[in-house]
């Protein structure tokens, strides 16, 4: 391999427990490489959680779907089988593939009602980029570098291959039958509006999406509901509660020390605000300004829409607990200590 060269991720496929299967899938994500899908075994079929982003080949590595069908054939497992799809959020990389794989194998779509933060950026690519901009300048970011972004990513692929709506809602109290048993859906947002978790109660194992990691990471919607880290906050209380033994992620190895993710995740979250609210004076400042103080380090253009996006909740978060105060000059809101 070429000095330098970054080493090209491919599906791959292993199975968990009998009947159940992972599905890693490559994304063409410098910091995020993969992530993962889960088959299980239901009747003739399988149920299919999560199905990866759609890309298409780039000459040099298969699209989506071969990627998906790759991963599948080494557990024996085929496209075909495939009687549900059930999405634990709407972000890219876990339903954009949705479309592809509902042609290819008739299956139903399983997926909560709430899922416009992820599907307007296809369905109205004006109106998310609107709400992207937004977001920028509330956070102070200046007007020359928001040009110079929308210059680099006007042509830059969605990672959605069609808006389809789903057949089936995802909410509290559905159940979706497998030969594991039936997994109970839990309404879980914070990450996102519409993440669920799955969980099946007589074997203790939770299919977590995005909501718990192996790797803690935090990172949540803005702009789409009030107050995303209370709702991320209850969300793992009520997963916590559930006491599952194995955790299935959206990214990384299934883990079983369930509790001590959920005591490590909420630390992070209160490291985070605690950040912030160190970082606030009497002197209102943007996000943008906020942010070195926050986490040690300045934005670069990897970093700058998560860090930037999660910032703008923390201190919105801080706001609404009476630990924050806002101002706004137009578009762009600063904060301060009251």
């Amino acid at each position: 391999m070429p000095a330098g060269a970054v080493k090209r991720e491919l599906g791959r496929g292993e199975r968990v427990i009998p009947g159940l299967w992972r599905l890693r899938l490559p994304l063409p994500w410098p910091g995020v490489p993969h992530c993962n899908a889960w088959a299980i075994r239901s009747g003739d079929g399988i149920v299919l959680v999560d199905c990866g982003m759609h890309f298409e080949p780039d000459g040099e590595q298969p699209g989506s779907l071969s990627q998906l069908e790759r991963a599948m054939a080494q557990v024996g497992l085929a496209l075909a089988q495939v009687r549900k799809l059930v999405i634990t959020h709407a972000h890219t990389d876990h339903w954009g593939a949705a479309a592809t794989v509902m042609e290819k194998s008739g299956c139903e779509l399983w997926m909560h009602p709430n899922h416009a933060h992820g599907s307007e950026s296809k369905r109205d690519s004006a109106t998310a980029l609107a709400h992207t901009m937004e977001i920028a300048r509330a956070g102070g970011v200046p007007e020359r570098t928001l040009l110079a972004y929308l210059e680099q990513i006007k042509d830059t692929p969605t990672g959605i291959a069609a808006i389809v709506a789903p057949d089936h809602d995802l909410v509290n109290g559905v159940k979706v039958d497998s030969d594991l048993g039936a997994w109970s859906v839990y309404e879980t947002p914070g990450h996102a509006p519409s993440q669920v978790c799955l969980f099946q109660g007589e074997r203790r194992v939770l299919i977590s999406g995005d909501h718990l990691l192996g790797r803690i990471s935090l990172y949540y919607d803005f702009g789409w509901t009030q107050d995303p880290i209370a709702e991320f906050l209850t969300s793992l209380d009520l997963v916590d509660r559930l006491d599952a033994r194995l955790c299935l992620s959206g990214h990384g190895k299934p883990f079983t020390d369930v509790h001590a993710h959920v005591v490590a995740t909420r630390q992070a979250v209160a490291e985070r605000l605690a950040a912030a609210r160190a970082a606030l004076d009497r002197r209102p400042r943007t996000a943008l300004e906020l942010i070195p103080s926050i986490y040690g380090e300045q934005l670069t253009p990897a970093t700058a829409n998560w860090r930037l996006t999660e910032a703008l909740c923390v201190l919105q978060h801080l706001c609404i607990e009476g630990l924050a105060a806002r101002e706004s000059d137009g578009p762009t809101e600063r904060w301060y200590q009251p």
